[in-house]
């Protein structure tokens, strides 16, 4: 697939594995960013506008700020370039909503990157579900038992907020660093639709001096009828893989999305993983190979960003409830028992009020 030319908007973070992969599954033509950086030999412009003037792309990869999502996909399609946006990819559904008139206008395709998509564990057991193989499914939820310090929300001025600027943003424990666990939920119902979703009941806190959510339960019911609980936080006492939880009546399954393990009542197995990049440049070049994540397939995942932007502002945790630890950068609050009450609300498809949890 050497001759696909690529650019990367946003290099830094996790911006770096997206120049590595340009290099490996196309051809690295540019980058841009106002943060020029090191070690990249190819020509680095300030702003994404000045790159595509000067530049012949095809393929445009953007890792920048939530808030600059939609006016950057917007150019690099206006453009001529197919783009690989980062999760999550608009911050309300009026963007949804105005990105997807860019797409159909344009004839451009965009996936989002949404890694766990692209999981072979992902994708199988999302198959064995369609097939019954644990029976009735009572329901599906997803735990992430996260520990985040100071540094993390003082690395940019958007880390945490829920606007800036007057602009949505929507940076919270759900709906960014958590966010692969509600979308994977929703691929295994087969509910990744803006009308898959009946709807979404928030229950959301912080111990963090933040806008966003650092603690939260949030309860999808799908258009299926299926109930998806979300229990997450970014102050547990030690950090854990996340893990998607399907509750059926001949057993459950256990989706760990970062490893691409899989559990299943018959056993444990760890499968591969596609990369984004590469299938959306196979994709181009044969329309016939369906994208990983499709932006409209994200069009349930923007349902619980918009619920979510609109709820009321996170509660916070009582200090009580919290315990402290470190200095500088590396300060960062303890939810005490959170991992318990994590646990229960995925077993009992339930949210931390309903359950009585201490900080509510």
């Amino acid at each position: 697939m050497k001759g696909t030319r690529i650019a990367v908007a946003g290099v830094h973070g996790h911006g770096a594995t997206h120049v590595r992969d340009a290099g490996q599954y196309g051809d690295l033509v540019a980058v841009a960013d106002p943060r020029p950086p090191d070690g990249v030999d190819v020509p680095v412009y300030p702003s994404l506008g000045e790159l595509l003037a000067a530049t012949e792309v095809d393929v445009v990869v953007i890792s920048t700020p939530i808030q600059t999502h939609v006016p950057l996909a917007e150019m690099a399609m206006r453009a001529g370039a197919d783009v690989l946006l980062e999760k999550p990819p608009t911050a309300s559904m009026a963007e949804f909503d105005h990105l997807s008139r860019v797409i159909e206008e344009t004839g451009r395709a965009c996936q989002v990157g949404f890694q766990a998509q692209a999981s072979a564990a992902t994708l199988q057991l999302a198959q064995l579900l369609a097939g019954g193989v644990l029976g009735e499914i009572r329901g599906i939820s997803a735990t992430g038992k996260w520990l985040r310090k100071a540094g993390y929300f003082d690395r940019a001025p958007w880390a945490g907020r829920r606007t800036l600027n007057g602009v949505a943003v929507v940076d919270g424990a759900v709906t960014n660093p958590l966010a692969h666990s509600t979308a994977a939920a929703l691929l295994l119902d087969g509910s990744t639709g803006v009308d898959d979703i009946r709807s979404v009941e928030t229950d959301l806190f912080r111990a963090n001096d933040i806008e966003s959510d650092d603690t939260s339960t949030v309860r999808i019911t799908t258009a299926r009828g299926t109930s998806i609980l979300i229990a997450v936080t970014l102050c547990a006492a030690e950090h854990a893989d996340p893990a998607v939880i399907v509750h059926g009546s001949e057993g459950r399954a256990v989706l760990n999305y970062t490893t691409d393990t899989l559990e299943l009542p018959d056993g444990r197995q760890t499968l591969g993983r596609g990369n984004l990049l590469q299938n959306l440049i196979a994709h181009r070049a044969d329309a016939a190979v369906p994208l990983y994540c499709s932006f409209a397939a994200t069009g349930g995942f923007t349902r619980v960003v918009e619920a979510i932007r609109l709820a009321d502002e996170p509660a916070v945790i009582p200090e009580a409830c919290v315990r402290w630890q470190g200095e500088g950068a590396e300060r960062h609050p303890i939810v005490r028992d959170v991992e318990k009450w994590i646990d229960r609300a995925s077993d009992e498809l339930a949210l931390f009020r309903e359950l009585g949890a201490p900080w509510v």
